[in-house]
């Protein structure tokens, strides 16, 4: 020591003449401390590569192995006692051919020969690629040691190529998927440049490609788009939108411009995760001449449906006239004493069939007041059941005429309902009417109500012949010819009063074993409920009357 520092000596001692010793010290500290620094360096520098994720190996001067990390061993799987042995570079090379970590060549000894002729070079080789037996890849790179010898690492870039070859197909798909639409797409990025476009982009505004790859600048590319549509506003606003980084800026905004040759296009603007922007234009001219023929369509209908409420309205006023003209006269011949019993009966007969049409006219009439909003409904308390019996003695003439039985089943405890009376009993009426008209001797028309939890059906079911199935879902339609009678609106005008008062109808038939119409009605009724509306035009469909 010597000033309170250790000092490293070489000691030389040499036999000289007579038996003396010649000795002598050579201070080393400074060596001994340069040494000790690299030495520091390499661990330091080896422990820094041991702790990458990429193989690393390094071989000598001598092209022995120096230095190796786990994941060279791990990489290639090699005994890490083998590896301590320091293997030279060809030794190694032919281990992992005997493994078949390395690419299978036909000239192996030339491989070799130009694997080992990287030592002694100045400059850093080229990266290469191995494509391994296993269907792995690996990066390879070589850079010269600053100690002598080489220095190489080993990165498997699998799943890199992988990615990269899933994500241009993913592009390629994009692309095609985007020349498919008949929109006119392009996208810019946040430093307005064009990305990307379609081919109805070109098409759109007649450029061809080479033309717009020449002008990816949205201004440079506006320019161009201004000689079809000449919309100053237009692209400044777009503009905006492409390349003005503030965030309300870059919101979705759409609208519609005409083109020099009179085509009407429509654009909009998406915003992109990456601060892209995609803008579309689309050819609507056929779409907007379409919607304005349907709007007129429209108009006309709506006016040709006025036109028959209120021709319908107006003949029916008309008929009622001479109508009860006609049934006054009938009752009067009827009561004639001196009148002939044949003449009697066809003065009956002249009533019963002016009643009817009288009855018809009055349902299209309350069919038009429906369909014009106008009805309203007179709510009451109503007791089912007082109602049911009533209905079902105004028609059991008929039913027991037929040879048939009428029911009517109530439960005595059924509490009222919130309704019109007489807008109910209307719709019973005409069930129960089509009901005796289907029954035969024999049969039977059972007039039920049952109590929900917040409802209480009405059904008035017969034994009849029932509805084709194919007719089912056309009972309730308006105007439909009938197996009887011809046009009517009878159903439909059930179905009216029905949702008039919140509620809904239904019909259940098995043909060849009656149907069964079935009311539902809210124990309170829903004034505001809006009735359809009256469809006049609606084809006819051959049906069986219930």
């Amino acid at each position: 020591t010597g000033g309170g520092h250790r000092r490293a000596w070489r000691i030389i001692a040499e036999p000289a003449a007579g038996g003396a010793v010649t000795a002598f010290a050579i201070e080393v500290t400074e060596a001994e401390e340069t040494r000790d620094t690299l030495r520091r360096h390499v661990d330091a520098h080896d422990e820094t590569l041991n702790h990458l994720a990429d193989a690393v190996a390094i071989f000598g001067p001598s092209k022995r192995l120096a230095f190796h990390n786990t994941a060279f061993q791990t990489l290639f799987d090699l005994d890490p006692a083998w590896l301590d042995e320091r293997p030279t570079h060809a030794e190694l090379l032919d281990r992992l051919r005997q493994r078949r970590r390395l690419p299978e060549v036909v000239d192996y000894a030339g491989w070799k020969a130009r694997e080992l002729e990287f030592y002694g070079a100045s400059q850093a080789a080229p990266d290469d690629s191995w494509s391994l037996p296993d269907g792995r890849t690996l990066r390879v790179v070589r850079q010269p040691h600053p100690l002598g010898g080489i220095l190489l690492i080993f990165s498997d870039i699998t799943d890199e190529l992988n990615l990269r070859s899933r994500f241009n197909a993913q592009i390629q798909v994009q692309r095609a998927t985007l020349d498919k639409l008949n929109d006119a797409v392009a996208v810019f990025g946040s430093d307005g440049r064009l990305r990307l476009h379609n081919e109805a982009f070109e098409s759109f505004w007649r450029l061809p490609s080479d033309q717009i790859a020449a002008s990816i600048d949205f201004d440079a590319l506006a320019e161009l788009c201004k000689a079809v549509l000449p919309d100053p506003a237009l692209w400044l606003g777009l503009k905006a939108r492409v390349a003005d980084p503030d965030p309300e800026s870059r919101i979705a905004i759409s609208g519609e411009g005409r083109t020099i040759d009179g085509r009407i296009a429509a654009w909009q603007t998406r915003p992109l995760p990456d601060g892209a922007t995609l803008v579309a234009f689309s050819d609507v001219t056929a779409r907007r001449g379409l919607e304005q023929a349907l709007v007129q369509r429209e108009q006309a209908l709506a006016e040709s449906q006025a036109l028959k409420r209120e021709f319908v309205g107006n003949v029916s006023y008309e008929l009622r006239t001479p109508l009860t003209t006609i049934v006054g006269y009938s009752e009067l011949l009827e009561t004639m004493g001196d009148l002939p019993e044949r003449s009697r009966q066809h003065a009956g007969a002249i009533r019963v069939a002016a009643v009817q049409l009288a009855r018809s006219i009055d349902d299209v009439l309350d069919m038009a007041q429906i369909d014009a909003g106008e009805m309203e409904l007179s709510l009451g308390d109503v007791r089912v059941c007082d109602l049911l019996n009533e209905a079902a003695e105004k028609v059991r003439p008929k039913v027991e005429g037929r040879g048939a039985v009428l029911t009517v089943a109530c439960a005595a405890d059924l509490s009222p309902i919130r309704a019109d009376e007489h807008r109910i009993g209307q719709a019973l009426d005409h069930l129960l009417e089509n009901a005796a008209r289907a029954v035969s001797e024999g049969g039977a028309v059972t007039l039920t109500a049952e109590a929900g939890a917040s409802e209480v059906r009405l059904t008035v079911s017969d034994t009849g012949r029932g509805i084709p199935y194919h007719l089912q879902a056309h009972v309730f339609d308006r105007f439909v010819r009938r197996e009887r009678g011809g046009p009517g609106v009878g159903l439909a005008l059930v179905k009216a009063l029905v949702e008039l008062h919140g509620g809904w109808a239904e019909v259940e038939s098995e043909p060849g074993k009656g149907a069964a119409f079935i009311l539902h009605l809210p124990l309170g009724a829903a004034t505001t409920a809006a009735p359809p509306e009256l469809q006049l035009d609606r084809p006819q469909a051959a049906e069986a009357a219930g």
